[in-house]
């Protein structure tokens, strides 16, 4: 019993940090600290870096924000991402080669995933789309060959 008291207090202790210790303090990311760069040849797409970048090795988190009838041509990525739609709804299909009968529509608050390598496109049919993507990196976003 002596055995087991001392294992609890153990525990018990082990859980809680020591009086006076300083804990970090939360840094959010808020919204008007991102910093938006428009895409090349692509006047309906800006993106932002949350955490992270393109190139660095890590954890990384974009927002992306697509006007109402952009497209994002079919393209790849070296790793695989994790989006969700944080207003609007997105419409993802798979393939080189954009059909806009065989999308599927990802409604806010949805997720879906891009594996590696596999070629995707994307639609603001409905009017304006924000999500965001994470992933690991370092990263990049290859177009598909036509």
């Amino acid at each position: 019993m002596r055995h087991l008291r001392v294992l609890i207090m153990l525990a018990l202790s082990l859980g809680t940090t020591g009086a006076g210790a300083e804990l970090p303090k939360p840094a959010p990311v808020l919204p008007e600290a991102l910093h938006w760069f428009a895409v090349p040849n692509n006047d309906r797409l800006q993106g932002a870096w949350v955490l992270g970048a393109e190139k660095e090795a890590g954890t990384y988190v974009l927002r992306v924000r697509l006007a109402s009838g952009g497209r994002i041509p079919a393209h790849t990525h070296p790793d695989t991402r994790y989006s969700t739609v944080l207003s609007g709804t997105l419409y993802v299909g798979f393939g080189e080669l954009a059909n806009e009968t065989d999308v599927v529509a990802v409604p806010e608050g949805g997720v879906y995933v891009a594996p590696a390598g596999v070629p995707h496109y994307l639609w603001a049919r409905d009017g304006d789309v924000v999500y965001q993507e994470g992933g690991v990196g370092p990263t990049a976003t290859v177009p598909v060959k036509r």
